[in-house]
């Protein structure tokens, strides 16, 4: 099957087993880039990530322009198959509505447990991220008790973004933001591991 029309790579309602083409390169994937198991409260966990996922990294390394033509729902399974490949012990993709503002929850366990949680905005290349758009991520940190947040962005952040006040103290230790160039750059360290 054919997925019809650039930016159209939504796989609802495909089985597992249904092969579609990756519109402007003839990829041939599986329907799904991560296994997911048992459901949570707040999602289904990533048991692991699929060969679609290496193929759409490799794809993207190539040609990092693909980044604007993959759905928003399936950027939260790429950025949800990097935290299992990062070796976090658990990964949860949240349902694609009533998240609270989570896409992707992450915990790693040690001397004490840390808890991630990931807002993915995939948005166009002219489509920039606002303060806005960070300081509501702020609410959400506060709401989840989360260690630390990150910002996952196709696109970039709004200029001078990285220099407001009341963002610029929590960008390293309490929040994260990832553009479109850092996250392939990203995808590309974590698909040879």
């Amino acid at each position: 099957m054919r997925v019809p029309g650039a930016g159209s790579l939504s796989l609802e309602g495909q089985s597992p087993a249904s092969p579609i083409i990756l519109p402007d390169v003839g990829l041939l994937l599986q329907s799904q880039v991560i296994q997911l198991g048992a459901k949570t409260t707040e999602g289904e966990l990533v048991e692991l990530v699929a060969i679609p996922w290496f193929q759409i990294v490799a794809e993207l390394i190539k040609n990092p322009t693909l980044a604007h033509q993959i759905s928003p729902r399936m950027w939260e399974e790429i950025v949800a198959g990097a935290y299992e490949r990062a070796k976090f012990d658990e990964v949860i993709l949240t349902p694609r509505s009533g998240d609270l503002g989570r896409d992707v929850i992450a915990i790693k366990r040690g001397l004490g447990t840390i808890r991630v949680i990931d807002q993915v905005k995939a948005f166009g290349p002219s489509h920039l991220v606002t303060a806005d758009d960070v300081r509501a991520l702020f609410g959400v940190l506060e709401m989840d008790n989360a260690a630390m947040g990150f910002l996952t962005t196709t696109s970039d952040f709004a200029p001078r973004l990285k220099e407001d006040k009341l963002i610029k103290p929590w960008i390293g230790n309490k929040l994260g933001l990832i553009n479109g160039v850092e996250l392939i750059a990203r995808l590309q360290v974590l698909a040879k591991r």
